[in-house]
């Protein structure tokens, strides 16, 4: 049955904009974040609890495998996108996750428009796809520091011996 629960966090983009639309009926704020969270790891965790913490809802859209091919190169994702999705959506922080095959989440931001839009540290504010977007409508755009010491690129070395 919990499994379950989880799985109903994994939806597609109508059905996000209508979970996205009852939220906004009990004037809750809605958070954004996008990525890839090839292997989910310490900074994530951490990145994504500060995330939810600015407001009421957390919505994640994930990178479809093809885009993180486009993005990362032929050796990347590690894991597959059903196994993004489900360990994301099993996160108690997270209430929605949205796969996007393009390579940058600019028409699911346009389609969903979170009150808060937020990237991990190594992202300059007027850098953040979907910016323009969030402070057009007059939402907030953050972004967050990276927990030091954590990335996937760095697992990865590691477990290649590099």
């Amino acid at each position: 049955m919990f499994f379950e629960k989880i799985q109903s966090k994994i939806q597609d983009l109508s059905q996000s904009l209508e979970t996205v639309k009852h939220w906004r009926s009990q004037g809750e704020r809605i958070v954004f974040t996008n990525g890839c969270f090839d292997i989910l790891h310490f900074g994530h965790v951490h990145y994504l609890a500060e995330a939810r913490d600015l407001g009421h809802r957390l919505i994640i859209g994930i990178n479809s495998d093809a885009s993180v091919r486009k993005l990362k190169g032929p050796t990347r994702p590690i894991q597959d996108e059903q196994s993004r999705l489900h360990v994301l959506a099993s996160l108690a922080c997270v209430d929605a996750v949205v796969l996007f095959e393009e390579e940058t989440p600019y028409e699911l931001i346009s389609a969903i428009h979170p009150d808060i839009l937020v990237k991990g540290g190594d992202w300059e504010v007027s850098q953040i796809v979907g910016a323009d977007l969030v402070l057009g409508e007059g939402g907030e755009v953050h972004s967050l520091p990276f927990v030091e010491g954590f990335s996937t690129t760095k697992i990865e070395e590691k477990i290649l011996g590099n």
